[in-house]
């Protein structure tokens, strides 16, 4: 066969193959691939062959003769992923429902024009180098229902208009350079996750800010202030919460502890008063540690498996009912230290067993057993008695 047949033979197989895919698609994942590249140790763009269909790539995934789902990057746990930018013509792939990207090496802003793909419900660009602001444009993505752009560098505010989106269930903004206040989601009604913690957010919550459907909320390790007892009492569903690592103040309301919580976490923040839930606290781990908490330690806590109450202002006698569980190994820890406790009914010559742990220490009070405290915790045993009588 000679050249000029060859090469006919070629471009009629090129059109053949072409016709498998929507054009507009067909270009779009060109410009993806020529933008993109794989980290050394990586081979997922090696059989990115566009001789072939694309629908048979690695991460194509389509339905008829549009693109559905595009996952770029190696799933596999370990895969060091791609580099590179994301081509702003992934806005081009005008059916795509779900679009991935693994950990990797990715950079530079994310594209505008992700904001044109209307049937898109799933994004996730998470553990890249995804730098610059979140775009307002993704108000307009109103069948989206998971957003993840966790562990980047995104800076700037969250657009409010995010607070917006109808059928919005997961927002995982965690582990970024985000600041400003957060936005209501007031009128997000499918809400269930809201994942902001390790970013730089500041400002209060407003009462009705968030809506009661959460399951899980965090936003530790920001700069948020004010009090949020009025905000928690309405978010009755939730099973995770963490809002450590903060500036809030105020009381915990009662109520929070018969929420149905397996963690909860409350700890380095500015929370004062007693801490005086109604019936049995179940919660598995409960930390409230490093707050200004004041009153008697209450025996509904006795129940929860990992206690957290060091560094307040708790005062009196250490319940009874706490040693029983602790030594029926029914208590893992137990974290007392630095507050004004006065006593704990508990035997000298008592086996703590080998599963949990007591620290008591610098309390107005000799602790009666010697166990193992954090480092943290310090040297000293006791708290000077000068400190015990102010109280």
């Amino acid at each position: 066969m000679d050249v000029a047949s060859y090469s006919l033979l070629f471009v009629c197989f090129l059109q053949s193959v072409r016709a498998i895919l929507d054009p507009n698609d067909f270009l779009a994942l060109q410009s993806i691939r020529k933008s993109l590249h794989d980290v050394p140790g990586s081979n997922f763009f090696s059989s990115w062959d566009f001789t072939a269909d694309p629908c048979n790539f690695p991460g194509v995934y389509c339905v008829h003769d549009k693109v559905v789902a595009l996952n770029l990057g190696d799933p596999r746990a370990g895969s060091p992923g791609l580099t590179g930018k994301l081509d702003h013509s992934i806005s081009k792939l005008s059916a795509l429902a779900d679009l991935t990207v693994v950990p990797g090496r990715i950079y530079g802003p994310l594209p505008q024009s992700i904001s044109q793909l209307k049937n898109l419900r799933f994004l996730g660009v998470s553990r890249n180098f995804i730098s610059g602001q979140i775009p307002p444009g993704l108000s307009q993505l109103r069948n989206i229902r998971t957003i993840d752009l966790s562990y980047n560098q995104l800076t700037g505010t969250i657009p409010p208009s995010i607070g917006t989106l109808p059928l919005l269930t997961n927002l995982i903004l965690c582990h970024n350079r985000l600041s400003g206040s957060v936005p209501s989601f007031a009128s997000a009604f499918s809400l269930t996750r809201l994942e902001l913690k390790h970013n730089a957010l500041s400002g209060s919550l407003a009462p009705y800010s968030l809506p009661p459907s959460l399951h899980y909320l965090s936003l530790s390790w920001n700069k948020l202030t004010g009090p949020v007892d009025r905000l928690l009492t309405r978010l009755n569903r939730l099973n995770y919460l963490d809002l450590g690592l903060n500036q809030f103040t105020g009381r915990i309301p009662t109520e929070i502890f018969s929420f149905p919580l397996t963690n909860l976490q409350l700890e380095r923040n500015q929370f004062t008063g007693p801490v005086q839930p109604v019936n049995e606290v179940t919660i598995q781990t409960v930390d409230l540690s490093y707050n200004r908490l004041s009153g008697q330690v209450s025996p509904m806590l006795a129940s929860v498996q990992n206690l957290y109450l060091n560094n307040n202002w708790f005062t009196g006698q250490v319940p009874g009912s706490f040693v029983e569980r602790l030594l029926a190994a029914g208590i893992q820890i137990l974290y007392l230290q630095h507050n004004f406790l006065t006593g704990i009914a508990i035997s000298p010559t008592a086996e703590i067993p080998v599963s949990s742990t007591l620290c008591l220490q610098y309390n107005c009070m000799v602790p009666p057993v010697q166990t193992a405290c954090p480092f943290n915790a310090g040297k000293r045993k006791i708290r000077p008695a000068q400190q015990c009588n102010r109280r």
